[in-house]
């Protein structure tokens, strides 16, 4: 099992083909585009620093894709402060305060989600409106190594059994209960592991974007989900045979780099020809992420406000909206 930003997979319907549900409305990325946009204040060096291994996304792309993305943030946003303003105002007589936006983001291991919330921070926190945007990843909440191995879990690390998901809903209750500070465990993709006593500080952002595998998931013994906190969801959605083929070259790029340090906990991988390497990777992608996106990802995209659907060139070509964002 490799890093959940790093390595996995994507499971299509019947034939291969990923079709839309009847509760969105299709956009091309030019149709999207015109919808109207806020203003992106993004760099060619500014993206390059943003960008994950192997992922080719242009200043174009950007602008066309997240300009839109922002507008509708905001515009969400503000009718929600609107909303809970005149509640508070009118049916409890009490001074309203204001609580983060959670923007989700979900899909497949090796589709992009961090490279995405990564931009989509820095145009929320640099646009025409600039916001006090954090971005938690649902890595923090992963079982450390310790006890996943106690579990016999190990082999299916970024499955939704691998979380702490009662410390993950805590902390999105008390996000949105306007916690001043809250702390999330630090997770190191070099050691694969929960680093001991260091923390992410979150201190009530405007937005907070919460990336992740599972993000969407319904499953477990909680009456209560993670998505009950979010005010808008997004899923990053491409063909199974692209997203195999992103993964296996991002496994190939890390062998040649991070896996050659002692630290890494994928050291061991540090001597296999390109050859063995592509066997490893594709073993992986079998054996493990490929059946977390079957069974627990890829049926959470519909429960999503937005799909954004990539096409062979890792570029996003065609965007789904849900019927009453309209």
């Amino acid at each position: 099992m490799m890093p959940q930003d790093e390595l996995g997979a994507g499971v299509a319907g019947e034939g291969g083909e990923m079709e839309r549900p009847s509760l969105f409305d299709s956009f091309s990325r030019a149709d999207w585009a015109a919808l109207g946009a806020d203003r992106v204040e993004l760099s060619p060096e500014a993206l390059a620093g943003l960008k994950g291994i192997n992922d080719p996304i242009s200043l174009a792309e950007a602008r066309e894709i997240f300009g839109p993305l922002c507008r509708l943030i905001n515009l969400r946003l503000e009718a929600e402060r609107a909303a809970s303003e005149a509640v508070e105002r009118a049916f409890f007589h009490r001074q309203p305060r204001q609580t983060p936006f959670i923007v989700a983001v979900a899909g497949s291991v090796a589709v992009g989600k961090s490279t995405f919330s990564r931009i989509l921070r820095s145009a929320l926190t640099h646009g025409a409106t600039p916001r006090r945007v954090e971005l938690v990843a649902t890595d923090g909440f992963l079982m450390p190594t310790e006890a996943l191995v106690q579990k016999a879990l190990m082999t299916r690390k970024g499955f939704p059994e691998t979380y702490d998901l009662r410390r993950m809903l805590r902390f999105l209750a008390d996000l949105k209960s306007g916690a001043p500070k809250l702390e999330v465990p630090v997770y190191s993709h070099e050691s694969y592991d929960i680093v001991p006593g260091e923390f992410q500080l979150v201190e009530q952002p405007e937005i907070l974007i919460f990336e992740g595998l599972n993000v969407l998931q319904t499953a477990g013994e909680s009456a209560v989900v993670a998505s009950d906190f979010f005010d808008l969801s997004l899923y990053l959605d491409a063909e199974p045979s692209d997203i195999e083929g992103w993964y296996v070259k991002r496994f190939a790029a890390l062998q040649a780099t991070v896996f050659q340090r002692p630290s890494s906990y994928f050291h061991h991988y540090r001597d296999l020809t390109p050859e063995e390497a592509r066997g490893v990777a594709k073993g992986i992608w079998q054996s493990i992420n490929l059946p977390n996106l079957m069974q627990n990802i890829r049926p959470t995209r519909e429960r999503a406000d937005v799909v954004f659907r990539k096409n062979s060139r890792h570029e996003v070509d065609e965007v789904w909206l849900r019927h009453r964002l309209r």
